[in-house]
């Protein structure tokens, strides 16, 4: 299972009807593409940054669908008002609590490690971060893409409401800790989104 995120640094004012237009444009004609497996988008509504993730049944039938969603990002984040960039992924791990429901948000962690450790790390987030994760309160689902070209992971882990994804930051925080301690991966970045849309359908992988 394989992922497509496109990432646009937009305006503010702009997110709704960028997410209008993902919701009633973009994501009928991605869904309808062959060996598509669903579609999500996070929104700050603050800073207007957006990410669009898409999954795809293997890399075959993401990479065969480049040029076709080329023009379909344009329009999107021109109607953000900001730039696209585009990062493509392995699924590592999926695992679903329950499927979230409206005022679901995220909590998006990037890293970067050695490639050659890749392995070491989702074994450690397997066994040592989700048992943990699993018990916080709110929790909804955790997924683990990594590009095992470059060592570069990005972990979301969605939670039930705003308020269940605040109380959670400390605990996240020393989990993210432990995990660099353990297997020498370097956070690069973490941040909180709302999960505008949840159609993203990727199978239990764990």
């Amino acid at each position: 299972m394989h992922a497509r995120s496109t990432t646009v640094m937009g305006q503010p004012g702009m997110v709704e009807t960028g997410i209008a237009h993902v919701q009633d444009v973009v994501m009928p004609q991605v869904r309808a593409m062959e060996g598509c497996v669903g579609l999500s988008l996070l929104a700050d509504r603050t800073s207007g940054r957006c990410i669009v993730t898409t999954a795809w049944r293997d890399e075959e039938a993401m990479r065969a669908t480049a040029g076709a969603v080329m023009k379909m990002r344009s329009d999107a984040a021109a109607l953000l008002g900001g730039e696209a960039t585009v990062e493509e992924w392995e699924v590592a791990y999926l695992h679903r609590d329950h499927r979230a429901a409206d005022g679901a948000c995220a909590r998006v962690t990037w890293s970067e490690s050695d490639p050659a450790s890749i392995d070491r790390v989702l074994d450690a987030f397997k066994m040592g971060i989700m048992p943990r994760v699993e018990q916080l309160e709110g929790f909804c689902s955790a997924s683990l893409f990594v590009d095992r070209a470059t060592g570069r992971a990005c972990v979301t882990a969605t939670y039930d409401s705003e308020q269940a994804m605040a109380v959670t930051r400390d605990a996240a925080m020393g989990l993210r800790a432990d995990l660099a301690q353990d297997t020498g991966t370097h956070i690069t970045e973490v941040a909180e989104f709302s999960l505008a849309i949840a159609h993203l359908d990727v199978p239990e992988l764990v």
